[in-house]
């Protein structure tokens, strides 16, 4: 459905997409991550027509899309800001690209209503644009995008003004929504979370470039690099050699996978794999401080010699902060980066 070969865009002589390879399947959902100044908006825009390439090219179902003006290219883009028009009512919003494209009033007022009970806004074509939620305006804002029947919808941030309990209710049925549609989508966040939730594939970029590209529990489980590990939220993240089952660490010798990488490497361990012990066992540390989070509590505990170390365990099961206690590793929890 959608290819990038080469695709750069450059500001100012400097490269914010930096000769990117991209391929999105008809039907599948990916999500760009990054941080702010990553490209993975750039990116969007390249493909939607908005931005111009340096170099490269963007095809859609195998056309080049070089000097194929954004009207003409069959997507649709919703934006982070919904940018609905405020002076017209619900119904006109989601009908506007159905107008733009001469569909008969008939048939838009058709589809606008079957649009808006998809959305889970039955009835609501006569309603103000102001007089609705936030929630309620990303999903008129979604009716609209999809009304055209794009070929690809390209999503920039789309939840990204929603409190995070609506956002975490949307996220899901958005993927459900999609998946009965046959939606081909590529959407651009900086939330981990929604990205996991909503996607079939992640695509995780750095300085303009793809850093790593997989599936989510592939990208979580094995994350490329020490970038990509930290971005995802991995605190415990240090540099290692290692020989055999074995990795020698600013945190001692810590067991490894046995098809781990040998020789210096990066280590990752999952605050899931860091067990707390009775003081006098394994590596001795003081509890800096305790972070609730939700379903379980983040410990973070300072050794007597290295760096920090964060911790995962049940609110009932977690020491206080000042505390001695021991620390182990358990080697399924631990990743030894390419």
């Amino acid at each position: 459905m959608l290819s990038l070969q080469g695709a750069t865009v450059r500001f100012g002589g400097r490269p914010v997409l930096d000769t990117v390879d991209l391929e999105v399947a008809e039907h599948e959902v990916v999500c760009v991550l990054g941080p702010s100044g990553s490209g993975k908006s750039t990116l969007l825009r390249a493909v939607a027509g908005l931005q111009p390439l340096d170099a490269g090219r963007v095809s859609l179902a195998g056309r080049d899309q070089g000097g194929v003006p954004a009207h003409q290219r069959g997507v649709g883009l919703m934006f982070q800001d919904h940018q609905l028009f405020p002076q017209r009512d619900v119904g006109a919003n989601v009908a506007f690209g159905l107008r733009m494209h001469g569909v008969a009033k008939g048939e838009r007022d058709a589809r606008v209503g079957e649009l808006l009970e998809l959305v889970g806004l039955p009835g609501a074509a006569r309603r103000a644009v102001a007089a609705l939620s936030g929630g309620e305006q990303q999903r008129v804002a979604l009716a609209r995008a999809l009304a055209p029947r794009p070929r690809l919808l390209m999503l920039d941030e789309p939840l990204g003004q929603l409190d995070r309990s609506l956002r975490e209710r949307l996220v899901v049925e958005l993927r459900e929504l999609f998946g009965r549609l046959g939606t081909t989508v590529l959407a651009v966040t900086h939330d981990q979370g929604e990205a996991f939730a909503l996607a079939d594939r992640v695509v995780v970029m750095r300085d303009g470039r793809i850093a790593q590209s997989g599936t989510p529990l592939d990208v979580w489980r094995r994350p490329a690099d020490a970038f990509v590990a930290r971005f995802l939220g991995f605190e415990n993240v240090v540099p290692a050699t290692v020989a055999g089952t074995v990795a020698d660490s600013p945190w001692g010798k810590l067991p490894v996978p046995q098809d781990a990488p040998q020789g210096a490497r990066t280590l990752l361990v999952r605050p899931a794999g860091v067990r707390l012990v009775p003081a006098d066992t394994g590596l001795t540390c003081t509890v800096a401080a305790r972070t609730f989070k939700g379903t379980h509590v983040a410990v973070h505990l300072q050794p007597e010699d290295g760096p920090r170390l964060e911790a995962a365990c049940a609110l009932r099961d977690a020491p206080g902060s000042g505390d001695t206690v021991g620390a182990e590793f358990d080697a399924d929890e631990i990743v030894v980066l390419d």
